[in-house]
């Protein structure tokens, strides 16, 4: 079955980095793309970042260009999603997503919460 397990949240400083991975399994991660959303307290998720299967296309959302980048690795089947720069409005929970064969795959999440 599909598994996706993420890892690497955290409290950190207005400024500061995190690096959060996602380990995939139970299916073959190199034939589909892979996303990371977020969603804040009393808000909808929002699509953060995709990138495509060969990882050779990415897209992100306005308010994070520049200072995020998903990249994935095929051998290790994990996708990462490496943020500078954090903001108090990047605090969320973090998930990352598959999509494959009309059907929504979601790990557990991790917390990200960005405070002085």
């Amino acid at each position: 079955q599909v598994q996706l397990v993420e890892s690497g949240g955290g409290l950190v400083q207005p400024g500061g980095s995190l690096r959060l991975s996602c380990a995939a399994s139970g299916f073959t991660f190199s034939m589909y793309g892979m996303s990371w959303y977020r969603q804040a307290p009393g808000e909808e998720r929002e699509l953060v970042a995709s990138i495509d299967s060969t990882g050779g296309s990415q897209d992100y959302v306005d308010s994070v260009k520049g200072r995020f980048t998903i990249s994935r690795d095929n051998v290790k089947n994990t996708v990462t999603l490496q943020m500078n720069s954090l903001k108090p409005e990047d605090t969320a929970k973090y998930y990352c997503n598959c999509k494959r064969l009309g059907t929504d795959y979601w790990g557990q999440g991790t917390q990200v919460t960005v405070s002085s």
